[in-house]
This record gives structure tokens, sequence and C-alpha cells, in this order.
């Protein structure tokens, strides 16, 4: 009972007259229970009622009092963040500051300390905003010069939004910026200067108004006042380099019309053969038309008068140049000619002098039809000039090599050339090095054909030179040299036999000179001493009929230096006839030795 009348207690704080009175009536109260005549039971169970309602009063207090702490700390929430947001925005957060400082004081005394601390930050923040206000201000003024017009509704806009920063290092970055824009300022209004002489320069060389050039860019970069009335907008700065562009694109291509009008008279100049007195007038032009384009800056250099004045010279040339016709197709003809010669073309027979000649005597053909004709003409072979260069200079290193392996094989007939002459070691460096080239030329060959079917497939034509196929060349260059290692392979057998003949009959009869052996030998080896006395092997005169084919390239069918093949060339539809093959390849006992005297008779 003691332990429930001390849970059921006032606390030990409770005031003395509380804790008596609930004693007396506890003891009032047990007191009834005794006269009613209650058991421990229901005393016991009354009193844990008694208790249980007594705790339910208790938690009811305790949550209404833990609301209004609730309540309290929520107020001084509230204001903390208010001033902390304050002094962030204003840039004033310390690690001294007043709300941590407070901390350990009661909620009611931390909520009125703060409150006025709140206060005066407003007041202050007011006092900021004004002066980032100003600031912007000024910022928005500049930048609307130099954006212009059409961003000033984005501009309005940004100065009704709320500033979150209100701080000093903000206000110095404002400041800063501000600065900044000023200086662009100033860089744009030399920009602009500088664009405008630029123009101006521009305006002077093509010959056109300066004034109506900018004024289209903007009014005022043509007023009296530029410092003053210069617009520096982004719109003016992209204006004036599309005008500096156009213009330099103008210039670029009047430079083109000059130097083209300028390439005709010059070409005017050289077929009349213009006297350096008529070409004094037009003396300027060569120093223009060589110059490069950004050094052009004499004034009324490109103007429109100039090029005029330049096209009517090309044209009182050309109507001159009509009498002197006849002339200037021969000439041309004649070129014409000489870049097939160089290029192994045959020339269109259509415009060939004599048919030329024959026609502008007649009246048949206007002569500037033929002209233009020949034009033509060269231009196409000029281009196909160029796309068989390639080809070309392949097979100048194939005939080369062919030159080297003749040299080689005269050489190799020389039975001195490791004596100790002056100049052998000359002759034996070069015969290394034809060696080494002699052993690429069916490489060179074949690589030669493999492109010239390339470049017959994609022209859609074929190859020729001096008007044989090339490819036909090649192959029948392939064929001989065939021909011509099976002689050699046969030749070398015959001599094998005939040295094993030897070799039996001086085992039998004993060996005996032979006069005929050595004068042959002597009547091969026939050589000629160069220019530093060195003896070098004289070029081999083969005939059509010979025991040895004749190795076939594009100077033989060009007839340069065998005129057997030109008549090939003209019978080219029917099969080539090479050198007749020997039907038998031994050689009797009796053909080598039968002029031995003592040769015995044959079985």
């Amino acid at each position: 009972m003691q332990e429930m009348l001390a849970f059921g207690s006032p606390r030990a704080d409770s005031g003395k007259t509380s804790i008596s009175s609930c004693h007396v009536m506890l003891k009032e109260l047990q007191q009834l229970w005794t006269d009613i005549g209650e058991n421990e039971t229901d005393k016991d169970r009354m009193l844990t009622e008694l208790e249980r309602e007594c705790l339910e009063v208790y938690r009811r207090k305790v949550d209404e009092v833990a609301n209004c702490k609730a309540r309290l700390h929520q107020s001084v929430a509230a204001k903390e963040a208010e001033l902390a947001t304050l002094m962030a925005c204003l840039g004033e957060m310390s690690v001294n500051s007043p709300i941590q400082l407070e901390k350990r004081s009661s909620l009611k005394e931390q909520l009125a300390y703060i409150t006025p601390l709140v206060e005066d930050l407003k007041l202050k923040k007011e006092e900021r905003s004004k002066q980032f206000a100003e600031i912007k201000v000024q910022i928005d003024k500049i930048t609307l010069e130099i954006s212009g017009c059409g961003h000033i509704i984005n501009s309005m806009n940004s100065m009704n939004l709320e500033e979150q920063d209100l701080s000093l290092r903000k206000l110095s970055e404002y400041q800063t910026n501000l600065r900044a824009l000023q200086k662009e300022k100033s860089e744009r209004l030399k920009k602009v200067l500088e664009f405008v002489n630029e123009v101006h320069s521009l305006c002077g060389v093509l010959g056109l108004d300066f004034g109506k050039t900018v004024s289209e860019v903007h009014p005022s970069l043509h007023g009296s006042i530029l410092e003053q009335s210069t617009n520096i907008s982004d719109a003016t700065l992209e204006g004036l380099e599309q005008t500096i562009l156009r213009l330099k694109t103008e210039r670029k291509v009047r430079l083109q019309k000059l130097k083209d009008v300028a390439a005709s008279l010059f070409e005017l100049w050289s077929l009349m053969d213009t006297t350096k007195q008529e070409q004094v007038t037009f003396s300027g032009i060569t120093l223009i038309v060589n110059s490069a384009e950004s050094d052009i800056v004499e004034p009324g250099a490109l103007s429109l008068d100039v090029i005029q004045q330049i096209s009517g010279e090309v044209e009182r040339l050309t109507t001159l140049k009509a009498s002197r016709m006849k002339e200037l197709v021969l000439k041309r003809r004649q070129e014409l000619e000489d870049i097939c010669s160089q290029t192994h073309i045959q020339p269109d027979s259509s415009t060939a002098a004599d048919k030329a000649n024959a026609m502008i005597d007649s009246g048949l053909l206007d002569p500037s039809e033929l002209l233009a004709n020949i034009e033509t003409q060269i231009s196409k072979a000029k281009e196909e000039a160029f796309s068989r260069k390639e080809i070309m200079d392949r097979i100048e290193r194939w005939l080369s090599a062919c030159e080297e392996e003749n040299w080689l094989e005269d050489y190799n007939r020389d039975n001195n050339r490791y004596s100790a002459g002056r100049g052998a070691h000359i002759n034996l460096k070069r015969a290394e090095r034809a060696r080494i080239m002699v052993n690429k030329i069916p490489v060179m060959v074949d690589g030669l054909i493999s492109k010239t079917l390339a470049w017959e497939d994609e022209k859609r034509k074929l190859f020729l030179y001096d008007g044989v196929r090339l490819v036909s060349i090649l192959e029948d260059y392939k064929l001989t040299r065939l021909q011509k290692e099976e002689e050699k392979r046969r030749a070398r057998d015959q001599k094998k036999l005939h040295d094993m003949l030897l070799t039996e009959k001086e085992a039998m009869y004993g060996s005996k000179p032979s006069p005929r052996r050595n004068n042959s030998l002597r009547k091969t080896n026939s050589f000629r001493a160069n220019g530093n006395g060195s003896m070098t092997p004289t070029p081999r005169r083969s005939s059509v009929g010979s025991a040895t084919p004749e190795l076939l390239t594009p100077r033989s069918y060009s007839g340069r230096q065998n005129g057997y093949f030109k008549e090939m060339r003209r019978l080219s539809t029917a099969p080539l006839n090479f050198v007749a093959i020997p039907k038998e390849d031994t050689i009797s006992f009796s053909s080598v030795c039968g002029s031995e005297p003592e040769s015995p008779p044959q079985s």
C-alpha cells in the first residue's frame, strides 16, 4: 500500500500541502473501505483504478505542455532558419554567430533574442538590395548597348528576379562584371573602327561607294562624330563581318576574272607577237595578276572599269586575230602534234596541216571553228597525257632496262671483260647494276600490263602507243623473250654436247688446236674504247632473219630502231612471224667434227 501511495503521490518538488492533502484523503478513503467492510482484493483493485485515473490526468497535462514546447521550439527554429537565411544571403555567416552563443538559454529567451536580430538583418538586406539594383541597372544598360534592342525584354526580366546572394563578395563580382562590360564596350568600339577601315580599303580597291556600303549595315557607321554615334551591337559587328566577307569574295571573283581576261590578253599578245610599246598601256595588269590577293591595295585596281577596259582590248585583238587565223591554225596544229609526239599519241588527222590549208583556202570551213576544234583536241591531248603519265614513266623505265639488257649481253660476250685494263672496274660495276635491273624486267612488264589494263577499264578505250596497242606490244615482248630464252637454252645444250664430243675426240686421238674456233672468237670480240679508255661493247646489229629473235619494244614498233616493225604494225592483224625454230635439238658427231681429217668414219 505504501508503494502504491508513493506511485500515486505527487512529485518531490511539489509543495508540502499537496502531499499532506493527498495522504489525508488516502487515509480517509481507506477508513471508509474498512467501515464498509471491503476486503483486501477489492481495496487493491480500487487503488489500481485510482492510480490509473491519476496517470491519465498527468499524461494529458504532459502532452499539453509538450505540444506547447514543440510550438515554441518550432517558432524558435523558424526564426533561426530565417536568421540563417538572411545571414547567408548577406554573407555574414561566421563561427561565433549569436545562434551558437545562446543555445543554452530557454526557448522563450532564445525567441526574444533572435527576433530583433532578424528585423535588423531584414533592414540590412533592403539596403544591400538597393545597391545591387543600382549596379544591375548600369550592367543592363551597357548590356543593351552591346547586345542590341532585341535583348531588352530579357534584360528587364533579369532585373525583376529576386537576388538570393547579397553578400559583399557577390557585390564585388557585380562591380567586376561592370568593369568588364565597360572594357568590352571599349574593345567593341575599337573592333568596329577596324572593320570600318577594312571596309573602306576594300571599297577603294573595288571602286565601290564606301558610305552606301557601311550605311547598309548601320547608319551610325557613317556619321560625322564616329566615336559617339557608332553602334557596337552584335548585329553591327556581325553585319560588318559579313560585309567584309562579301567584299573579299567579290575581290577574289574580280581578281580571278581579271586573271582570266589577262590570260586571254597575254595569249593574244603571244599569238600575234604584240610589241612592247603596245603592251605598255596595260603594264600594270601584270603586276596585279602576279600579286597575292591580300597585297592588292591600290584604289580602283579591281574596279569594273579596269576589267571592262581589258575585256575591250581582248575583243579588239580577237577581231584582229581573225585576219591571221590561218597562221594561228597551223601554229596550234603544230603545238598539238608536239604534245602527241611527246606522249606517243596519234593526233587527229582531220585537222592535219594540209587538210586545214585546203579547207581554209576553199572556204568550206570557218577558220574560227577549225581553231576551236584544234584547241579542243589540244585540251583532250593534255588531259590524256596527264592520265597516261604514270604508264609512260613505267614504259621509260622498262625501255631503259631493255637497253641495259642489250649492253649486258654485249658485255658478257667480251672475253677480256675481266682484264685489268683501264676503266674495266667501271664496266664491272655497271654490269652489276644492269643484272639487278634486268632481273626486274619480267615484274616490270607484268606490272605494266596490269596498269595498262586497269587504265583501259577505267577509260573504256585501248591504250595505244604510236597507234599500236601497248598490251599487244608487251605480250609480243614476253613471247619473244621466252623464245629468246629457249634459244639460249638450246645454245647452251649444244655447247655442252659440243664440248663433250671434243673431250671424247681428244681422249681418242689427242688434242689439236682449231684455227676455225680461234678465228670465230676473234670475230665476235668486237669492242670499242669509250671516253675514259675502257673497252665498251659495240651495239649489235641483228638482222630480221637471225637465229636469235629480237625483243619487241615500243621503240621497235614505232620504227625508231628497227624498220622491220614498221611493216609489222601495218600487218598487225596477221599473226607475227617469229624466227623459225630448228627442227633438231641435237647435232651429230660428223656435223661437229666433220672438218677434221683425222675423224673416223661414221658407222
